[in-house]
């Protein structure tokens, strides 16, 4: 080599050495030709001997592919292939140095190859942090409407409780539930469902206003959000007051109650809004949301398709549901609830050869400490609390096995139908027909001794209750059209429901003998039922009056305190022993 080339030599080495950065010249089989000082720096706490003669040895138990990407790296001479990372915080975890190191690897020959080492540790940081915002981010985004989630809406709300006194608190929650989003589910399958969530998410960014909502007059974003399933929160900013938030609830409900229309069907939804305004007395965003849903559930036991303004009234209400909720569950469990029968009898000549045509079946729950509790208390907990399934066939099974008991003992003398009431969430009930049918085999109770009882407002609800009713009728059972007069059906929308019976509401029969107008109504709901072939009850009759008009209008059948309050089993069937002593 000539002095030239030896000085231009050294003069490189010197630049190697004093260059900050770290640098390692090695061959293919990993051996170090030469490494600089800050090389060497980096390398000696890692090398578990303190030799430093083969780079591949010193990082082979914390980069153990190194040597492979060497060994595999054929670009021509002067291409960088990416770097390697290798984790080195765990090897020493008292040092305040690099924690992760790269190892970009220069191709100078065939054997030779330059290695670069740099302190990725700050990188990695910045790349955990930037990953970790788009997880929250993630976190705090609904995967299928893409609006922001129930964790978003906790967090926004808390800070703006945390941001402003009570005084100061210029907002309104609106928590918004679709009233009968299982049953599109139930019917439609879990895709139509999916497309009906992100419409009504589209429909509620169209249907607020900018002025409605976060961000109008602030930095903080807009907040219309998915809560959870089918449920969604909207937080109105600026200065709120019940009738605002109000509006721009019937606003909402307009946009949202208009039909969807998925794969050729319309489908129909109703929704319920609860509003709250905060006060003093509300310290966190959990207790916010919460009076927002009992508005909500106020708003939805009204009959939904509405709003609801919150009033601590509705918090004890929802308490005293919620201890009445754990005792229902108790007490069905220790079946303490029990069934009673109320007395159909028969009006004219046909109908009257036997004590009771038929007999109605009611649920009773006496509670040990508070006495008698009303069914319209319990039965609607239970709709509420999904408890309703396993109520209804407990009654229903009950008076199947009486109704087979009474066969047993009375025989011709027996009654001849049971009427059992369902509900709106038993006819929603995909397994309900199957239930049904299997009651009927335990007890062996014959199908068209049984009359199932549906209020007319779910009768003619949609496609869906009616397709349920027709599957009951398809096992020969006899339907009901119960309270009829106080819905939404008509007579001339009769001939269009699969009942068998209509049973005229005790609103018009209590009135038969003393208001025309009563009078009329009952008549032409009788003409009309016989037109059908359908048989009519006349509910409520407590007056010798109100029997003979109703007799008069050719009504087949009443019910009522006149012939009988509800009675237990065995008082039932001395009811009939009486019945038949006196008509002898």
């Amino acid at each position: 080599m000539t002095d030239k080339a030896n000085e231009a030599y050294e003069t490189l080495l010197e630049f190697l050495y004093m260059v900050p950065v770290a640098l390692l010249q090695v061959n293919d089989k990993g051996a170090i030709d030469m490494l600089n000082p800050m090389a060497a720096q980096l390398l000696m706490p890692l090398a578990p001997d303190g030799r430093m003669d083969n780079l591949f040895a010193v990082l082979e138990p914390l980069a153990p592919e190194l040597a492979a990407t060497v060994h595999d790296f054929a670009p021509p001479s002067g291409v960088v292939c990416e770097s390697v990372r290798i984790d080195i915080g765990h090897v020493r975890p008292e040092h305040h140095g690099p924690q992760v190191l790269s190892a970009s690897i220069l191709k100078l020959d065939a054997q030779r190859f330059m290695v670069v080492l740099a302190d990725a540790t700050r990188d990695a940081e910045r790349e955990q942090q930037t990953l970790l915002r788009e997880l929250n981010d993630a976190a705090r985004i609904d995967g299928l409407t893409r609006m922001p989630n129930r964790s978003a809406v906790r967090e926004t709300l808390q800070r703006m409780i945390d941001q402003a006194p009570p005084e100061a608190r210029d907002f309104a929650v609106l928590f918004i539930n679709c009233d009968r989003f299982k049953q599109v589910n139930d019917s439609f399958g879990n895709a139509t469902g999916d497309h009906i969530l992100r419409t009504i998410a589209e429909r509620l960014r169209q249907s607020l206003r900018r002025a409605d909502l976060i961000g109008s007059s602030q930095s903080a974003p807009q907040m219309a959000a998915r809560f959870s399933g089918d449920e969604f929160v909207v937080i109105l900013d600026g200065p709120q007051h019940g009738e605002h938030a109000a509006s721009v609830a019937r606003r909402t409900l307009a946009a949202l109650e208009l039909p969807y229309r998925v794969d050729g069907h319309e489908i129909v939804c109703n929704f319920s809004i609860g509003i709250v305004v905060p006060d003093a007395s509300r310290a966190d965003a959990d207790m916010l949301l919460q009076d927002a849903s009992i508005a909500m559930a106020e708003a939805k036991r009204a009959g939904g398709s509405r709003h609801a303004l919150f009033d601590p009234a509705m918090r004890e209400r929802a308490q005293k549901r919620g201890g009445m909720e754990a005792e229902l569950r108790q007490a069905l469990l220790n079946r303490h609830l029990h069934v009673v029968y109320q007395p159909i009898v028969g009006l004219q000549q046909e109908e009257g050869r036997r004590p009771a045509a038929g007999a109605e079946a009611l649920v009773r729950w006496h509670h040990p400490l508070k006495g008698s509790i009303p069914p319209p208390e319990f039965i609607g907990i239970a709709e509420e609390c999904g408890l309703i399934g396993i109520l209804g066939e407990f009654v229903l099974e009950s008076a199947c096995a009486d109704f087979m008991d009474w066969k047993r003992r009375l025989g011709p003398d027996a009654p001849a139908l049971l009427a059992v009431n369902l509900s709106r969430a038993q006819l929603t009930d995909a397994g309900l027909v199957q239930r049904v049918q299997q009651i009927l085999h335990s007890t062996g109770m014959a199908p068209d001794a049984l009359q199932l009882e549906i209020t007319e407002s779910l009768a003619a609800q949609d496609d869906i209750v009616q397709q349920r009713l027709r599957d009951l009728k398809a096992l020969g059972i006899k339907l009901a059209l119960d309270d009829f007069g106080t819905g939404y059906s008509s007579l001339s929308c009769l001939h269009m429901l699969p009942v068998d019976t209509v049973k005229i509401d005790r609103s018009f029969v209590c009135q038969a003998d003393i208001s025309p107008h009563h009078r009329v109504l009952i008549e032409a709901t009788v003409r009309v039922a016989h037109s059908l072939n359908m048989n009519t009850v006349a509910e409520g009759v407590e007056t010798p009056a109100q029997a003979a008009v109703i007799r008069e209008l050719h009504c087949d059948k009443g019910q009522g305190y006149l012939y009988s309050r509800p009675l237990g089993k065995d008082q039932f069937q001395a009811w009939i022993a009486e019945r038949l002593r006196l008509a002898a």
